[in-house]
């Protein structure tokens, strides 16, 4: 016992190293600002206490704080959140290979945004900040509840499979209808699929600061259910049998993780294969416990998102390439490898 708490401790201190190693490495690259090694230096010479001649002008320093770190702890939030959202779905749905979006809350964030694009500009024109945000939230949210609503009135409380394919009606449905508003609004086709692909370029730290408590609330109450996530590992009815509230869990997780989760997505678009690659990462290197699972999703989906959003800044300089398209470009291979062992562990 007293030799596991040291253990314990160092990998504790490796993930919070790595996570920050990351948030660095995400800040010093950039199409404009200071060269590469002194942003570290910048970076410590803003602490408490520290002084260091990093060769960084005030300019540049804005540059710094203003541009790149919102884009990068905006990152962190949005993999963070995705990540631990799959991690959860993929629990108490008992099935390896679903995500944030299975209910359809990317389909409906989807939908309120081309809403937005095509026939609500001039209604929202008056509106004190950007309205596809908030509808994209609000779609997110909606839709999630229709088919948890539609999936429990058909026994959704007692069977996760009838919850999945009230899953895939809603987003066969709102897709559909997404489909049919921008064949008849085709101008603003670019505009909507631009968003869809996921951006994280805009990113200020009025964004950070309105996706931080809601990443903070849904990730803390994810984690209180790390013990309940780990009993519905062997089945509904024997996690009754040990004193499990499965209906209620189920009810908490799915809408913990849907915040959350349409909450990021609001802020950054569609960006998929988070939720399915890093929560399957984890277990191939630290076990299938959701007590260890649903922290380090957490932490590395974080971090991921965070490298993944470098590619897209330096590919296709002066332009930048969807993080969404980074995401699928590493994901899908890995979701390919994962289909063709058949032997994941739950």
């Amino acid at each position: 016992m007293v030799a596991a708490r040291p253990l314990r401790t160092v990998k504790v201190v490796g993930v919070v190293a790595a996570v920050l190693g990351a948030v660095v490495l995400g800040a010093m690259i950039g199409p404009a600002g200071p060269v590469w090694w002194r942003v570290p230096l910048a970076l410590l010479d803003h602490l408490p206490l520290v002084s260091i001649d990093s060769g960084v002008s005030d300019r540049e320093w804005q540059v710094i704080w203003q541009i790149r770190m919102p884009r990068v702890l905006l990152a962190g939030l949005v993999g963070g959140m995705l990540a631990i959202a799959g991690a959860s779905y993929q629990g108490v749905f008992r099935n390896p290979l679903v995500d944030p979006y299975l209910l359809g809350a990317a389909a409906g964030a989807g939908l309120g945004a081309t809403i937005v694009f095509t026939v609500g500009r001039s209604a929202t024109a008056s509106w004190p900040v950007d309205p596809a945000p908030v509808v994209a939230f609000l779609f997110a949210v909606g839709t999630v509840a229709v088919t948890y609503v539609v999936g429990s009135a058909f026994g959704g409380l007692r069977s996760s499979a009838t919850l999945v394919l009230a899953g895939v009606a809603m987003v066969s449905l709102t897709t559909a209808i997404q489909t049919f508003l921008l064949q008849r609004n085709s101008e603003v086709i670019r505009e909507v699929y631009s968003w869809i692909l996921g951006s994280l370029s805009t990113a200020r730290w009025s964004e950070v600061w309105l996706t931080l408590p809601y990443v903070v609330i849904a990730a803390g109450v994810l984690l209180l259910h790390r013990r309940q996530l780990d009993l519905l590992r062997v089945g509904d009815e024997e996690a009754a049998t040990l004193g499990v509230p499965v209906g209620r869990v189920r009810v908490v997780v799915v809408i913990t993780a849907t915040l959350g989760t349409a909450a990021v997505v609001a802020v950054s678009g569609l960006i998929g294969f988070v939720g399915l690659v890093v929560p399957h990462m984890v277990r191939l290197t630290a076990g299938s416990s959701y007590r260890i699972l649903l922290p380090l999703s957490l932490a590395f989906g974080a971090a991921f998102l965070i490298l993944a959003d470098i590619p897209g800044r330096v590919l296709t300089d002066p332009a930048e390439t969807p993080i969404g398209v980074v995401t699928a470009f590493l994901g899908a291979p890995f979701f390919i490898l994962l289909l063709r062992t058949r032997a994941v562990p739950r």
